[in-house]
């Protein structure tokens, strides 16, 4: 039967060559958020400097460092995520109105500019604005990619890809300490900024080669360009009827007519919802004020702020400074280690969700994080090296197994697709706001307790009542045709006749 197939061999047979580029050109954009998340963790010493080389000069008149305190730092890290969240609200009003591709391409640009600007910064004030342009592209990229690879991966294999946007910030995380390690010294910290603006480079060229999402063509006024474009990724002779009916949308001759009209206007236009798409169609605050809504709100906002709350990003972001009084010589090494093994889990554990749920997936992470964050905090605070080393690295597979690549899938499954756009805004809102919280008040925290990482308590408790809600309150999407399945009879409460 067709369920009991094994996933390699559905993979081949779905997966074609240019389905496979379009992927790889679409991840790099959660790569670059991964990669801006961790590009200051290494050689956070020598840019504040704390290390100077006494042998390396200033290059080109550019500093050699930028001498910054705790709470400075933690200011240019975390401005990072005040781009985040702005790109995330304004993500989900861009790719229903002008498109998902439109609106990837202009996270490029950003890229770019944030790049640039942090590589040649000379003061604070310069880096926290690179950092800020740079987190505008992160934070709509994380918006509008799960979006688009909802839309144009195989239906069978939704899951498995949906995990790539997790798998690729792992490996931008990864390849981010892993120059940390190399070029932590001297001027050279400046060329872990500047990959990212070149990669930028590379995604928007990439970027006109890939198509527009054929959904969302068809929800505007583009039907045969969206079946021309299902046709190419999937392979001419795969029969696209099933699909194509899925999407619920009637093209009308007005439409194909409107359809042949736009193939002849100026580059650049957008073409118009079907009206029953912009009657459907659904903003930010409507979505938060309707009933029928706010359930799903309620369950994404969970689950994300918890992805954050549970600790991971302070391994991401300061592990080298918080574990090298215990590990002096072998932090930066463990975290490159650490970083690896979150990649490699995550894409272990990618074809689980499909397997045996979302919801069991995110559940187990949660505990697994909070039990190793409370391992952690007594490692740490005993001065047990051993069990902080097991600890972190087993709390990064947990967060691998299902808090890192499940939440950015959910909202595609919890609403339909006319508030997807703003539900995954409100999410990632949710998550920007977690991240900034972290990020700018770990350290001030981690210090106010006096060290010795009694913080991981507090990730601990957030990991239990986060946890307890979301097994309350989320439901399972796996298997599930639709938002009525998926909500059942508390749905039916919710809607508004």
């Amino acid at each position: 039967m067709a369920h009991d197939e094994p996933l390699y061999k559905s993979l081949i047979r779905d997966t074609t060559a240019y389905f496979a580029f379009v992927l790889l050109v679409t991840v790099l954009g959660p790569f670059q958020f991964g990669y801006h998340l961790s590009e200051l963790n290494a050689p956070q010493d020598v840019i504040t400097c704390k290390k100077v080389n006494s042998q390396s000069s200033a290059l080109d008149g550019l500093p050699q460092c930028i001498p910054m305190n705790t709470t400075q730092f933690s200011v240019v890290t975390s401005i990072y995520t005040l781009g985040g969240l702005i790109g995330a609200l304004g993500a989900g009003p861009s790719c229903n109105r002008y498109g998902r591709l439109f609106t990837m391409r202009i996270t490029t640009v950003s890229f770019v500019l944030g790049s640039i600007i942090e590589t040649f910064a000379t003061n604070i004030g310069v880096l926290c604005l690179g950092r800020l342009v740079s987190g505008l592209g992160c934070g709509a990229t994380i918006v509008v990619v799960p979006i688009y690879i909802a839309e144009v991966a195989p239906p069978k294999e939704k899951g498995l890809f949906g995990t790539f946007t997790q798998i690729s910030i792992c490996l931008g995380i990864l390849i981010a300490q892993l120059l940390g390690y190399f070029l932590s010294k001297g001027n050279l910290w400046r060329i872990i900024l500047a990959v990212s603006g070149a990669l930028g480079l590379l995604q928007l060229a990439g970027l006109f080669l890939v198509p527009e999402s054929p959904r969302w063509l068809a929800e505007h006024r583009s039907p045969q360009n969206a079946r021309r474009i299902l046709h190419r990724l999937r392979g001419h002779i795969a029969d696209i009827d099933a699909e194509v009916k899925a999407w619920d949308i009637d093209a009308t001759e007005d439409d194909i007519s409107e359809e042949e009209s736009l193939l002849s206007a100026a580059p650049g236009s957008h073409p118009a919802p079907t009206p029953k798409a912009a009657s459907a169609s659904i903003n930010l605050w409507q979505a938060v004020k309707h009933p029928e809504y706010q359930p799903a709100i309620i369950a994404v906002v969970a689950i994300m702020s918890t992805q954050q709350l549970t600790g991971i990003n302070s391994i991401v972001m300061y592990s080298v400074s918080l574990l090298s009084s215990l590990l002096p010589t072998t932090a930066s090494l463990l975290i490159v280690a650490v970083s690896a093994l979150n990649l490699v889990a995550t894409i272990v554990f990618a074809p689980l969700s499909d397997k045996i749920g979302r919801k069991p997936c995110i559940l187990i992470s949660i505990a697994g994080m909070g039990t190793c964050a409370v391992l952690l905090a007594l490692g740490l605070l005993f001065g047990i090296k051993i069990l902080a080393a097991i600890a972190t690295l087993v709390f990064v597979a947990s967060f691998a197994f299902g808090l890192g690549p499940v939440p950015f899938m959910l909202a595609n499954e919890l609403v339909g697709p006319e508030a997807v756009g703003a539900t995954q805004s409100c999410a990632l809102a949710a998550n920007w706001i977690a991240t900034f919280l972290v990020s700018q008040f770990f350290p001030i925290v981690d210090k106010a307790l006096g060290g010795q990482g009694k913080v991981y308590f507090i990730f601990a408790g957030f990991a239990a009542v986060l946890g307890s809600f979301i097994a309350y309150w989320v439901p399972e999407t796996k298997g599930k045709s639709g938002v009525e399945e998926v909500w059942g009879k508390r749905e039916a409460r919710e809607r508004i006749d």
